[in-house]
């Protein structure tokens, strides 16, 4: 039990609403000390900690716009050497395009100029064919007409000179009815 006296003493001075001074002493020394750890070893620890992690944000801040920087720069001389690429492939499909017209047209030439040739040779080829044969055929005309001529008249025209101007002269009077035959197509067309 409690003694009467601190139950008088109790009842008499102390308000219970008011702390005890010796009490409210030590609590305010406590937090003195306590605020002073945490001020001087705690506070410094969390700000160190806080700055620390404010410079590594603002690092990779710094990093990353640095990187995106450089992410756009490589894209822009990417873009700029795909464009280059595209416009030396366009410049080499020209290219390739007017050499091979040039190949064409060089070959047609060649081809036309071969054909020309090809007809000339033939145009002169049947020329010659052509006089080879009218020249046999005027020969074997002409004997043809010496011996006729010589059955109907009853005698030999043996003369070679007088049947070869017979000849020529027939040959002659038939070119001449050709030709004005000929001239008479034309005037008429």
């Amino acid at each position: 039990m409690i003694s009467a006296s601190l139950i008088q003493a109790a009842e008499g001075d102390a308000n219970p609403l008011l702390p005890n001074p010796w009490e409210a002493l030590v609590v305010g020394l406590g937090f003195l000390v306590l605020l002073g750890v945490v001020k001087k070893w705690i506070a410094p620890a969390f700000e160190k900690a806080y700055q620390a992690r404010i410079h590594a944000i603002e690092g990779g801040l710094n990093e990353a716009e640095k990187a995106k920087a450089e992410a756009e720069a490589m894209k822009a001389e990417y873009e700029k050497n795909l464009g280059e690429a595209r416009a030396e492939a366009s410049r080499l499909r020209e290219e390739a395009r007017a050499e091979g017209a040039e190949i064409v047209a060089e070959h047609k030439e060649k081809a036309a100029a071969e054909a020309a040739r090809i007809t000339e040779q033939a145009q002169q080829q049947i020329a010659a064919e052509r006089a080879s044969a009218a020249n046999s055929l005027k020969a074997e005309v002409g004997t043809l007409a010496t011996q006729l001529a010589s059955r109907i008249v009853g005698e030999a025209l043996e003369d070679d000179n007088r049947s070869q101007r017979v000849v020529d002269r027939f040959l002659a009077d038939l070119d001449a009815d050709q030709s004005a035959q000929a001239g008479q197509t034309g005037a008429a067309q």
